[in-house]
């Protein structure tokens, strides 16, 4: 248990304090309300254990480095589905005729799993406190991204806060929609990877030492192929530890040269444009900027503020700084299709019928067809890719596995060949 100071207000607006010893924040608040008063502050009590919220030995992870305790207790950002469900829930209730406080109250009841019951009774007690939903969202970074927050903001602004929570639903379930393709395109390829080197490691570690045994027992000259592969073998067995050490040396060389500007543009340009993935990974990026600042310009956001929030989400540094200088000029004044256009990372359809949009007054519109566009190119893309990947895994694992075979098998046709000529 932990101890939780509280300040609340009676009916009659006097106010109260007290300590409460209860589980975590969120209970503090409902015995509050229990108590028949109007929550203004709760808190961690000074010298009290505060449990964590993340579950699991809140006095074990007391003993832990504050570096393990970050790694291990920290507070995880939902996935897109769970985000979608929150949204959607919300909608839901204050369709239903609810008031804001009495929603965010029910939600902090029902189970939204991925995001703890104690953010939804933050969210009330933020709004309560007089700051609008928008603003008790941009204090939980970790849960809400500036998408949610200037969405919502705008949807504050304009009144139609329920029909941009059904929005933001619908844009987080389409990205994981991707997100979810993707995955599934890439599970036969890897298990057939990961079954090849096991295959491999297990026959070089355990299966050919046995078979040197034999070999060195007979004394016969052993082909050059038998010869190479028990040196690999000796490599494996005798040296592990350095291959191991040269492999960890290689990682993390390349993820401090990929956490460098320089390095991640390098890496994301290489995938933007690599042989059979770049396509796939160009689709996708396309795909998920035009939603985005579709979504964002849909719902009223500032053509400089969607651009800088899109600019934050999408994952790939090269179109970073192509949106980075497309701001610039926008700020100038500029349509945003000009300065796309001179960023030459942008297709030439998507400058197209951005100038159109920009023509007729309809460039949401113009980013989301464009969007839908991009993810039926994608899905299509993704069998492609897989369709192409898979036979290629298999007739390089069969070749690894085929050059095993011959190697041992030459050798004991050879010792079989010696020992009929004896």
């Amino acid at each position: 248990m932990a101890q939780f100071s509280y300040r609340a207000r009676r009916k009659d607006g006097q106010v109260v304090q007290g300590v409460l010893d209860v589980s975590d924040r969120s209970a503090a608040l409902a015995q509050v309300e229990r108590m028949g008063l109007f929550p203004v502050a709760v808190e961690a009590a000074r010298g009290g254990a505060a449990a964590v919220s993340s579950g699991g030995g809140g006095g074990a992870a007391s003993l832990m480095p504050a570096a393990l305790r970050e790694m291990f207790f920290r507070q995880r950002p939902p996935k897109l589905q769970e985000l979608a469900t929150f949204m959607r829930q919300l909608a839901n209730l204050i369709k239903a005729g609810m008031p804001l406080t009495a929603a965010l109250n029910s939600m902090s009841s029902i189970d939204s799993k991925g995001i703890p019951k104690s953010v939804s009774a933050q969210l009330k007690q933020e709004v309560m406190e007089g700051r609008s939903l928008s603003g008790a969202m941009a204090k939980q970074p970790v849960i809400f991204s500036d998408l949610c927050v200037n969405m919502i903001q705008a949807g504050e602004q304009s009144g139609a806060l329920e029909n941009v929570l059904r929005r933001l639903s619908t844009h987080f379930e389409r990205f994981a929609e991707v997100q979810s393709k993707f995955i599934s395109a890439l599970i036969y390829p890897a298990m057939v990877m990961a079954v090849g080197i096991i295959i491999i490691v297990v026959f070089m570690t355990v299966m050919m030492p046995k078979f040197m045994e034999i070999f060195a027992g007979m004394g016969t000259e052993l082909p050059a192929a038998t010869k190479f592969l028990m040196d690999v073998s000796d490599l494996f067995t005798g040296y592990w530890w350095l291959l191991a050490a040269i492999g960890l040396s290689i990682y993390i060389v390349f993820n401090r040269y990929r956490a460098s500007d320089r390095g991640r543009r390098v890496v994301d340009g290489w995938r933007m444009n690599a042989p059979v993935v770049g396509k796939v990974v160009q689709l996708n990026l396309f795909g998920q900027f035009c939603r985005t600042l579709g979504t964002l310009l849909q719902n009223g956001v500032p053509v400089l503020n969607a651009l800088k929030i899109t600019e934050q989400i999408i994952p790939n540094s090269v179109i970073k700084d192509a949106l980075a200088r497309t701001r610039d000029d926008v700020t100038d004044g500029k349509t945003i299709a000009e300065p796309l256009a001179r960023s030459r990372v942008f297709p030439q359809m998507m400058i197209d019928l951005l100038k159109i949009g920009e023509e007729t007054g309809d460039v949401p519109g113009a980013l989301n067809n464009l969007a839908d566009t991009y993810e039926s190119d994608l899905e299509v893309g993704l069998r492609v890719m897989t369709n192409l990947i898979e036979p290629v895994m298999i007739i390089v694992i069969a070749g690894f596995v085929g050059f095993l075979m011959y190697a041992v098998l030459s050798a004991m046709f050879g010792m079989i060949n010696s020992i009929s000529a004896g």
